[in-house]
């Protein structure tokens, strides 16, 4: 079995995956949604701070599966410093004491391997990564065989749903909030455009519609009830608009058979609904993970260290750090 761990923004989660039947044996996850709810996003100090309390009571729940441990997974990057270096010291202490290696994960290769959290590894694939902090088109062709096809200029997706979240005043995470409000309101009612319409360039941009979000804020003034649902619902419709337009573009010209949608904000049951419309035009199968398992979580990471497992993907103790840097 493999033990995982992932600790690169507010979640603290620890899985075991059996290496021969890629099954789930054991997962949790504590969010820390409720502590930075009253910020308003994360506070990475505090996230650091309640890591160190969450994960080692966890790992005390796994301790019967240490016999069976061949390996120790877990995130290094990208995310936050500070709470990334939480699960890579929790590793490394488990890597000496149990004598195992450790195999280091980055964030984004665990949101592709979602998909296949007891299933069979299946690429090549093209996948729509959305999620707080990231935005991407990847073209999946194997184990790290990872070619980015789109990304973002400045915000994220997942990101611009908080922002829009907070600038209601709806609180944290803006994500599943937005979307509840968004079902009760008027998609139609506020005209935002779509960013980058009309430009030919193949990448995302969610600056501009924030913008647009705030100035309408602005000028409605004291916000009923029915103002927030209809400025959630006609938000969320563009920023949907905004992906599949350049999708669009992405799928004229390339023969896809398989889509997957990934990330925290693939969990949007409204761009869900776009992006099957769009694969069922092309004829493209479209491949999602189950819901529990879009938000940050060991699972995905314990899934990817399989794999890494069987080609002895293995890092040196000295050799695994922590860092934010973001690559694919």
């Amino acid at each position: 079995m493999i033990l995982s761990i992932e600790s690169s923004c507010d979640d603290s989660s620890i899985a075991i995956t059996e290496i021969k039947t890629k099954k789930l044996i054991y997962h949790k996850k504590i969010s820390q949604e409720l502590e930075h709810s009253v910020y308003g996003g994360v506070v990475p100090e505090l996230a650091a701070r309640l890591h160190a309390t969450a994960l080692p009571k966890i790992l005390k729940e796994t301790e019967e599966f240490f016999p069976s441990l061949k390996a120790i997974a877990v995130t290094n990057q990208p995310g936050l410093s500070v709470t990334l270096v939480e699960g890579v010291t929790m590793a490394q202490a488990l890597s000496i004491s149990l004598d195992l290696p450790i195999i280091a994960v980055n964030h984004l290769h665990g949101h592709i391997y979602s998909l296949f959290i007891e299933k069979q590894t299946h690429f090549p694939q093209t996948i729509l990564l959305v999620s707080g902090g990231h935005t991407q088109v990847i073209e999946a062709r194997g184990f790290n065989d990872f070619e980015i096809l789109a990304s973002t200029m400045d915000d994220s997706f997942g990101e611009s749903f908080d922002k829009v979240s907070k600038m209601l005043g709806l609180g944290y995470p803006g994500g599943p909030v937005v979307e509840a409000y968004a079902k009760k309101g008027n998609m139609d009612r506020f005209n935002f455009t779509v960013p980058l319409l009309h430009s030919p360039k193949i990448a995302f941009s969610y600056s501009g519609l924030k913008n647009q979000v705030r100035l309408k804020i602005e000028a409605l003034g004291d916000l009923s009830e029915q103002d927030k649902c209809d400025v959630c619902a006609s938000f969320q419709k563009i920023a949907s608009a905004h992906l599949i337009q350049k999708l669009k573009k992405i799928f004229k010209t390339r023969n896809i058979k398989d889509f997957a949608i990934v990330g925290g904000a693939s969990a949007n049951l409204y761009l869900r609904g776009e992006i099957e419309k769009l694969c069922d035009t092309h004829g493209s199968k479209l491949h999602l993970a189950e819901l529990k398992f879009c938000s940050d979580n060991a699972a995905m990471i314990g899934r990817y260290a399989v794999d890494a497992y069987h080609l002895e993907k293995f890092k040196e103790f000295d050799e695994i750090t922590s860092s934010p840097k973001v690559t694919i």
